[in-house]
C-alpha cells in the first residue's frame, strides 16, 4: 500500500514539475519574443518612415503616379508593425493566464485567439526563432492539430481575422492606395490630380480571390 502511494505520489510531482518546466519555458519564450518583437517594430518602422518620406519627395515633385505605386510599400510596413504590436499583446496575454496554459491539456476557448494567431504568425515570420519555439511549445502542450488548422486556416481555427489579413500578400486596392495618397498629402499641404474614376488595376481579381477565401475560412465579411 505504502509503495502504491509513493508510486502515486511520484507521478504527481512528476506530473507538476513538467507543468511547471512547460509554463516556465513559455514565460522565458515569451519574454524573448516580446525583445524580439520590439527589434522588429523598429526596423519596419524605419522601413515604413523611409517609405512614406519616398512618396512625400515623389509628389513635390510633381510624380503621382509613380507616389502611388510607392505607397504600397507605406501599407505593407505598417500591417507588420500592426502584426507585431497585436503578437506582442497576445504574449501578455498569456503571460498573465500561465496557470491555464500549464493545467490544460486541451487549448481553452478563451485563450485560442492568442495561441492560434501566434502559431499562424510562426508560419508567416522567418526571421522570428523565439515564436517558431513558442508554436512547438503550444504544439507540446495541445497536440499537432491545433498547429495544423491555425496554419492552413481551417474552419474554427481561431486566427484572428485582422491578423489573416495583415499578413496577406494581395496588393492593396487602388482605392485604400489612393485615399492613404491623399492622406499623406493632406498632411504636407500638397494638391494631387487623380483621376478619381479611374479603373482597378489588375488586382480585382486577386482582391475577389483573398476574400472570398477569407470569407470561406474565417467566415468574416471583408470590404474589398
Amino acid at each position: 500500500m505504502a509503495r502504491k502511494l509513493d508510486a502515486l505520489f511520484g507521478r504527481k510531482l512528476d506530473s507538476i514539475f513538467r507543468r511547471k518546466s512547460k509554463s516556465s519555458k513559455f514565460g522565458s519564450l515569451s519574454k524573448l519574443a516580446v525583445s524580439r518583437i520590439a527589434i522588429l517594430k523598429n526596423k519596419t518602422q524605419v522601413r515604413f518612415d523611409q517609405a512614406k518620406s519616398d512618396v512625400i519627395q515623389l509628389l513635390n515633385l510633381g510624380h503621382q503616379e509613380r507616389a502611388l505605386l510607392r505607397v504600397e510599400h507605406v501599407i505593407k510596413n505598417q500591417n507588420m508593425v500592426d502584426v507585431y504590436a497585436m503578437m506582442e499583446d497576445y504574449l501578455h496575454f498569456l503571460n498573465d493566464r500561465i496557470v491555464q496554459l500549464e493545467t490544460n491539456k486541451e487549448c481553452p476557448d478563451e485563450l485560442k485567439e492568442a495561441v492560434s494567431s501566434l502559431i499562424f504568425a510562426s508560419s508567416r515570420c522567418g526571421e522570428f526563432p523565439e515564436l517558431q519555439e513558442i508554436r512547438g511549445d503550444f504544439v507540446s502542450r495541445f497536440g499537432k492539430q491545433i498547429a495544423a488548422c491555425a496554419v492552413e486556416l481551417r474552419s474554427n481555427c481561431g486566427v484572428n481575422p485582422k491578423i489573416i489579413q495583415k499578413f496577406s500578400t494581395t496588393q492593396a486596392s487602388l482605392e485604400s492606395r489612393k485615399k492613404l495618397l491623399k492622406d499623406i498629402a493632406s498632411e504636407n499641404g500638397i494638391v494631387l490630380h487623380l483621376e478619381e474614376d479611374a479603373p482597378l488595376v489588375a488586382t480585382g481579381t486577386k482582391l475577389l480571390h483573398y476574400k472570398n477565401e477569407y470569407n470561406s475560412v474565417c467566415n468574416v465579411e471583408i470590404e474589398a
